[in-house]
């Protein structure tokens, strides 16, 4: 039974939304809410708890994506089934995207690789470098070997408020992109466990199944379904390690509910210290519709079996290498005595400099402002594409940076990359992405990532594709 008195905690300070999330999804994991309850209707939620409606859909919405509810037209919001699947309590202590087919200065680039390098901090980055470069000549010599001690304080506390990562700053290696740390942690995984097998999703990103592979660590591709990777077929795979992305798949653009999650924390906590998940979280700061996605680390807590990686290629630039990895406690050491030797491999003035970004504030105003231009370009271009082919169909328009695109009447997904690469633009088509078993890939469908989409060129595009596609 819902409990209202819950709802709302004024001491805590957080918004008012997010306390409504925070309580109704702890009393479904705690069994309060069973499945198949309905929950009152937004208005009538909102007048018991003297809220506004959008506080109150916020909440919903939010609960929605991750699996807890589910929205059914003129009927309400209704508990979904919510397994106890989450291992007991422990006590704490794209990524650049696939490579793109050549093409010599195409007229449109709808690679999923680009950013919109307008958008980066010039001015404050450039001032704080500066000031860095005059006042603190120490920054010439040897740092932290697992980055700046103040930037991994900064950055366990955005990770924490933004993503919901629980850990310390002695569980954060910094290092020169994913890629760098993905390969030691191959190194170290492939010694500290014997045998090591890792499962990649498919359709998928084909870069850490390479970097994982050259360290040692072979792989299998699990397929994914409409909820991300099957647990299930986790299992059946034989691997002992899982690389997955769950708040947004790439390139399906899928956010794996909660439900799900508490699955693979359980296939990881059924083998302590044997069985890890290597959490990307690609793209999630570029969530339009509401709060990105908590991590499913955060889930696990710091003494848990996850490992979480993440990067400020897409959020800055892909040319500053300055990516983290928070190791869980069980690994902490193991990494120290494999690694700890090691320099690090970021500038320490850019080690700084991020650090003062996010410490003053700066990079949550850089990302808000982001997140404004490219949602406003997603609906532009949605819009454009929508006039030009009525019965395409477009996914991906809630979260990062690309959109999926299905003609069905659509010569073939290799004739619609031909065509348009003919007519001078960059794309790619699904089934590219699909590793193994592509008689899954739908027909006719197409990856467009369009954040180096000059807004004013969207409505050429359309009408060169649609040209191209349809004569």
């Amino acid at each position: 039974m819902l409990d209202l008195a819950r709802c709302l905690d004024g001491a805590s300070g957080a918004p008012l939304y997010q306390q409504i999330y925070e309580s109704l999804s702890r009393q479904i994991r705690e069994g309060r809410l069973r499945p198949g309850d309905r929950l009152p209707g937004k208005r009538a939620m909102a007048a018991q708890l003297a809220v506004a409606v959008n506080t109150v859909d916020t909440a919903y919405q939010m609960l929605v994506a991750e699996g807890y509810l589910e929205a059914r037209p003129k009927s309400g919001f209704f508990v979904l089934a919510y397994t106890d699947l989450l291992p007991e309590a422990q006590t704490p202590p794209r990524r650049e995207e696939p490579p793109e087919e050549a093409l010599a200065a195409p007229r449109f680039d709808l690679s999923t690789g680009s950013v919109d390098t307008a958008l980066f901090p010039f001015r404050t980055w450039g001032r704080i470098q500066k000031e860095l470069l005059y006042a603190r000549p120490e920054l010439l010599g040897h740092g932290h070997r697992q980055g700046d001690e103040e930037l991994r304080r900064e950055l366990t506390g955005y990770l924490r408020a933004y993503r919901g990562v629980a850990c310390s700053p002695d569980q954060i290696v910094v290092g020169a992109g994913v890629e760098y740390l993905l390969g030691l942690l191959a190194q170290l995984l492939r010694t500290a466990i014997p045998g090591s097998a890792a499962a990649i999703e498919n359709p998928g990103y084909d870069r850490p199944r390479t970097i994982l592979e050259n360290s040692g660590v072979p792989c299998r591709w699990v397929d994914i379904d409409s909820g991300g990777l099957s647990p299930a077929a986790l299992a059946a795979s034989g691997a002992n390690l899982c690389y997955v992305t769950p708040s947004h798949h790439f390139p399906t653009g899928v956010t794996m509910p909660v439900g799900r999650r508490a699955q693979l924390l359980r296939w990881a906590a059924q083998a302590p210290g044997v069985r890890y998940i290597l959490e990307d979280d690609y793209d999630a700061e570029f969530r339009f519709d509401m709060r990105p996605i908590p991590s499913l680390q955060g889930m696990s807590g710091p003494a848990g079996q996850v490992v979480y990686l993440c990067t400020f290629s897409k959020s800055l630039a892909p040319s500053i290498r300055i990516a983290c990895m928070v190791l869980p406690q069980g690994l902490l050491e193991r990494y120290r005595a494999a690694f700890g030797s090691y320099a690090n491999t970021v500038s320490r003035f850019e080690q700084q400099t991020l650090c003062r970004f996010l410490g003053e504030g700066y990079f949550t105003r850089h990302l808000a402002r982001m997140r404004g231009v490219y949602k406003g370009r997603m609906e532009k271009l949605v819009q454009a594409l929508e006039e030009a082919f009525p019965s395409a169909s477009l996914q991906g328009r809630h979260t990062g940076l690309h959109l999926l695109l299905t003609l069905p009447e659509g010569p073939g997904e290799a004739a619609m990359a031909d065509a348009a690469r003919a007519a001078g633009v960059r794309l790619r088509g699904l089934g590219g992405y699909y590793m193994e078993r592509r008689e899954r890939c739908p027909e006719n469908t197409v990856v467009l990532g369009y954040a180096s989409l000059r807004d004013q060129d969207i409505p050429e595009l359309a009408r060169i594709l649609q040209r191209a596609w349809l004569g």
